[in-house]
């Protein structure tokens, strides 16, 4: 997703607008079945789709051409390729800022096999405007709080501990005694502090902007019954409060140096043994893997705030990556372009190039619990499901703008030249205001459904 940390695998994208990758197949093509022609965003996986790609054209004979937008660029080379006679007939759609965006460009999928064999999260997470759903989400992830197993069995054989077993964490009461006596007694425990610094650097800011926000706001929508609302209260964001404090409390870092603390720093608090737990998602795997922490120590809480019920949830899942077709497309290339996403969800060879390679969690039903990424952080995520808790759904936040005004309060309030009734403030009012910014610029507003009958 596009708030997250990702390391970009083909430096010269990012001096192209555009990297062509034409899955030709020579004489393999077939002119006669229709073609693909892929716009991607993922500048992270080129080499991967690529060799999906000559696979399908070497099996079927259907040409499959894949072109990468580089960093930042998706949105204006999508408006010069969709122009074209030759234009995409499916493209990547992440974030409903740019499902508005081309939503006179997108064909309606609910009724395709490819579409029926999505997961019951994947569905939910389909861009919707009445009936019909535009859009089948590829990569799921997760994101909650990560501890060190090894920490926390070291931490739990002492005399003072208040818990006997990891597993006893059920509640933002245990999570928050947990933190404070790590703290208290960290010396002995040989750690720097109970929990990763909150960075309040750009590069780690989507944790509390595009993460932790989206906490209270799920419990808000449960409580209006609703799935969407371009006004809120802010009933919960006293529980986001109480979270950001317990973590700038119990710290490695000064409450006036959060802002000097990058990404890297963070992570690297966590990864080197440093701390016992750190508030972020799956993706962080790449970058603690290979430090002191082993694999199998590697857990994940669900994001615990202290909110009625929220022990019956698990970690939040996010699907912000999503596949598009083109309605405009000639009903050949449609046909081409749905068997192609469908034979990338059912072939066994490309199944393990999404999953393996690309790390992707395809919430397809056609993938099993040995075709999932190797990434432990997924697999305990995952696992809270399998145990029967219901994934907490991300929705739709409004823009980095509404982000960025929240973090610019987080740094003064931290700074102690603020106070949290900015914070609040901001996550209130400026939810209104950049909600009202986007139906004017955008001209509609994501569809409110029944939080029932949505997760």
């Amino acid at each position: 997703m596009n708030t997250m940390k990702k390391t970009v695998a083909v430096a010269a994208i990012a001096a192209l607008g555009l990297t062509g990758l034409a899955g030709c197949g020579g004489d393999a093509a077939d002119d006669g079945k229709g073609h693909v022609y892929y716009m991607n965003n993922k500048s992270e996986v080129v080499d991967q789709l690529q060799q999906i790609a000559d696979l399908y054209t070497e099996q079927t004979g259907v040409e499959v051409e894949i072109q990468t937008a580089a960093s930042g660029t998706y949105d204006s080379t999508m408006s010069s390729e969709l122009s074209k006679s030759n234009a995409p007939t499916m493209f990547n759609i992440s974030g409903y800022d740019q499902f508005a965006k081309y939503q006179d460009y997108v064909e309606p999928l609910q009724d395709t096999e490819v579409y029926g064999k999505l997961t019951d999260e994947g569905k939910s997470y389909s861009y919707k405007i009445g009936e019909d759903s535009y859009t089948l989400p590829y990569a799921a992830e997760w994101y909650g709080i990560i501890y060190n197993k090894a920490i926390l069995e070291d931490y739990c054989s002492k005399d003072y501990a208040v818990i006997d077993i990891v597993d006893d964490i059920v509640d933002y009461a245990t999570f928050k005694d947990v933190v404070e006596s790590i703290q208290k007694h960290k010396d002995d425990l040989g750690l720097a502090g109970a929990i990763a610094t909150p960075g309040l650097d750009a590069s780690d800011t989507y944790r509390f902007g595009a993460h932790m926000t989206r906490i209270p706001l799920f419990y808000e929508y449960r409580d209006n019954d609703t799935t969407f609302m371009s006004e809120i209260e802010g009933t919960y964001v006293d529980n986001y409060k109480d979270f950001f404090d317990l973590s700038v409390e119990n710290s490695p870092t000064e409450p006036g140096m959060l802002s000097s603390k990058t990404y890297d720093d963070c992570t690297a608090e966590f990864s080197l043994g440093q701390v016992a737990f750190y508030p972020n998602g799956v993706w962080a795997y790449s970058n603690i893997k290979g430090n002191e922490v082993a694999d199998e120590d590697l857990g994940m809480l669900p994001y615990f705030m202290g909110i009625e019920g929220e022990e019956e949830y698990g970690p939040a899942g996010v699907y912000d990556a999503s596949w598009a077709v083109n309605k405009n497309a000639s009903e050949e290339d449609k046909q081409a372009t749905l068997d192609f996403i469908e034979w990338m969800v059912t072939n066994d060879e490309a199944k393990k190039i999404l999953a393996k390679d690309c790390g992707f969690a395809v919430p397809f039903t056609t993938f099993g619990e040995d075709e999932q990424p190797d990434n432990p952080l997924t697999a305990a995520a995952r696992a809270y499901t399998e145990a029967g808790k219901t994934e907490l759904r991300s929705f739709t936040i409004p823009n980095q703008q509404w982000q960025d005004n929240i973090t610019n309060a987080l740094v003064e309030y931290a700074q102690g030249t603020g106070d949290w009734a900015t914070v609040k403030d901001a996550f209130v009012n400026g939810w209104a205001t950049e909600w009202a910014n986007n139906e004017e610029s955008l001209g509609m507003l994501p569809q409110a459904d029944k939080f029932s009958a949505e997760g």
